[in-house]
């Protein structure tokens, strides 16, 4: 489990920052209607973020982020994984998300990750993928499928192979840069996982930035992991001036 429900996004509000926000429910090439939350500044930048969550899709967690990257000026939106088999309604703490995480697909995720894209193209001409976890893993494979994105940043994602090519195998394909926001004491990604995937970014001539976060676990940035407010802070700044200094 990547964060607990009570978790929330270890980044201040912008005092007096004026968002609008909703409940969305988008669409798909494929047919498939999936849940969405979206922000939008009173006076939005020309970049956007597309928010892709843990493992458990959507929740108040990524609600909070999205009115986070907002309140900075940039349109954003974060997605729900599991549409085709759950619904779009919201869901409790009970919700058996293992179950429908297995019956996602790369493809499938492919489609949602593009319904997100376009809906922000409306409001923002760069966009930005941000995804944690599963969501990193996904958010670093987005700049690999034709989304035409800016950039694609990604907190503790595994970069490996696994059921399916990951970020290592398809780094050539990469067509943006990429940031990955790696833990040092992450128990299922070690060094060498992370070492393969910078390898891999630079051989293929993709600009990019790994970092890792010594002693810090899995799901560091987390306002309840208070030690690790220092890498928290760091890694959101790090976030920010990617997405302000990326064209």
């Amino acid at each position: 489990m990547c964060f607990d429900h009570d978790s929330l996004p270890p980044v201040p509000p912008v005092e007096g920052g004026a968002v609008a926000h909703e409940d969305l429910v988008l669409s798909t090439a494929d047919g498939n209607r999936f849940a969405a939350f979206a922000a939008h500044p009173e006076e939005p930048g020309p970049k956007g973020v597309v928010v892709l969550p843990d493992v458990r899709g959507l929740y108040r967690f990524y609600e909070e982020l999205v009115l986070r990257f907002a309140e900075r000026g940039f349109p954003a939106v974060a997605i729900d994984y599991f549409g085709r088999t759950a619904g779009v309604e919201k869901r409790g703490e009970d919700f058996d998300y293992a179950a429908h995480v297995a019956q996602t697909t790369p493809e499938g995720i492919k489609a949602d990750v593009r319904a997100a894209v376009e809906y922000l193209r409306s409001s923002a001409q760069s966009i930005f993928t941000v995804g944690f976890c599963f969501g990193g893993r996904y958010s670093w494979l987005s700049a690999a499928d034709g989304h035409g994105l800016a950039g694609a940043v990604g907190f503790y994602g595994q970069p490996k192979e696994r059921e399916s090519p990951g970020p290592t195998q398809r780094a050539g394909e990469m067509e943006c840069p990429i940031l990955a926001l790696q833990a040092g004491d992450d128990q299922n990604i070690t060094a060498e996982d992370n070492a393969a995937f910078e390898r891999a970014l630079a051989a293929a001539g993709v600009e990019h930035e790994l970092v890792t976060y010594e002693g810090a676990p899995h799901s560091f940035f987390d306002r309840k992991q208070e030690q690790f407010a220092d890498a928290s802070a760091d890694a959101w700044e790090r976030v920010l001036r990617f997405i302000d200094e990326t064209s």
